[in-house]
């Protein structure tokens, strides 16, 4: 009896508490298809509207909207291959090579967990500045291809791989290249994938810096363009709302793809042995 009851109350928990994480999902896309009239109304829309293709229209009108979807997702999947690229290979130059001042150079690289981004803008605008970079999409993604977190994800992860494993693969003389993309990228799956769901949204989400780099409307990523819509005296909400449930399929279809690594590959070297 004990039980049951137990099994009720935990149901009815994770019940509610679902319903609470989807309830803001569910209004943004519900409001998506009203005009700013009825999304300010009393009481406030529950039922989808008829407002959707007239949001998406100025939505198209005022900020070019396909292409800027087009835009985010070329960037975000661009940095996403070549920071998953450098975070694996940093991290598994951590885990597996043994070199002077390896943990000092790593301890310097997790203070970059620590410091926040906005100190790094000035220097790191002024080094696009003479670069001639401004306005460029190789802007928005090169500062922060060596993601500490990213490294730290990964050589976690690949300190689970047995040395013996690696100097077996040695004595059959295999390369390192060889050895890295045979032996120890495959049992990396979920790490990786983990890994390309962190940088992805990462890169899509970001909003301060592609503000700053990118002056071109044509080149704007989706959370800038959706800001300029945001008007002094007239914001056209259903507009915004519209933009932001199309921003969120993307990141939503990645996730899907990915999830089932993305918890294992998250605790990967959590334990040792």
């Amino acid at each position: 009896m004990r039980t049951t009851a137990r099994s009720i109350t935990l149901t009815w928990g994770l019940a509610l508490t679902l319903a609470a994480v989807l309830l803001p999902f569910y209004w943004l896309v519900v409001a998506a298809t009203h005009s700013n009239t009825d999304i300010f109304g009393s009481p406030p829309p529950l039922a989808p509207g008829g407002h959707l293709g007239a949001n998406l229209r100025t939505l198209q009108d005022q900020a070019h909207f396909g292409r800027v979807v087009l835009n985010s997702l070329l960037i975000a999947g661009i940095y996403t291959l070549c920071a998953g690229t450098v975070c694996t290979l940093a991290g598994y130059a951590f885990a597996k090579y043994r070199f002077k001042g390896r943990h000092g150079l790593f301890a310097l690289l997790m203070l970059g967990l620590v410091v926040p981004a906005q100190v790094t803008l000035v220097p790191l605008f002024q080094l696009m500045a003479d670069l001639r970079w401004l306005d460029t999409y190789q802007a928005v993604i090169l500062p922060n291809l060596a993601l500490p977190f990213g490294i730290f994800l990964m050589r976690q992860s690949m300190g689970t791989i047995p040395d013996e494993l690696l100097d077996s693969g040695r004595i059959d003389g295999c390369g390192e290249l060889r050895l890295f993309l045979r032996v120890v990228l495959p049992p990396m799956r979920p790490a990786l994938a983990a890994l390309a769901i962190f940088l992805f949204l990462f890169q899509w989400n970001d909003f301060v810096w592609p503000l700053i780099v990118l002056r071109d409307s044509a080149a704007l990523t989706v959370p800038v363009a959706l800001a300029s819509l945001k008007g002094v005296t007239d914001t056209d909400y259903g507009a915004i709302l519209a933009g932001t449930a199309v921003a969120a399929i993307p990141m939503a279809i990645v996730f899907l793809a990915l999830q089932r690594h993305f918890v294992s590959g998250l605790l990967a070297g959590a334990v040792k042995e």
